[in-house]
């Protein structure tokens, strides 16, 4: 499998807890910066270089309102890694399953 750009992998830049909770803020809807950035005991610049990651990884968008820029939660991102993930639920079900079957025949 080829790997894209560390910095547009949507594994990596959920990875950090920021950027997670920073998604989940935006699932209630669009934000400025500033609000994001109110949110967190981060200053604003290390709230943009957050944003900055997702902003690459395709996981938000932003929109200039004027002299505002809002960041809008893009989860289609998500939803691949969330499909590609769900190959390894019945991987590991039948895995967990066949060990439960083994050690109740011991």
């Amino acid at each position: 499998m080829h790997r894209a750009r560390a910095d547009a992998d949507v594994f990596r830049a959920i990875a950090d807890p920021t950027r997670r909770a920073i998604l989940d803020r935006l699932r209630a809807g669009p934000a400025p910066v500033n609000a994001l950035a109110a949110d967190f005991a981060l200053s604003r610049p290390a709230i943009s270089k957050h944003l900055r990651v997702l902003r690459e990884a395709r996981l938000v968008t932003e929109q200039r309102a004027g002299r505002e820029r809002l960041y809008q939660l893009h989860p289609a991102p998500l939803q691949r890694a969330a499909g590609w993930l769900e190959g390894y639920r019945s991987f590991w079900q039948r895995n967990l399953d066949s060990l439960k079957r083994y050690l109740e025949e011991t």
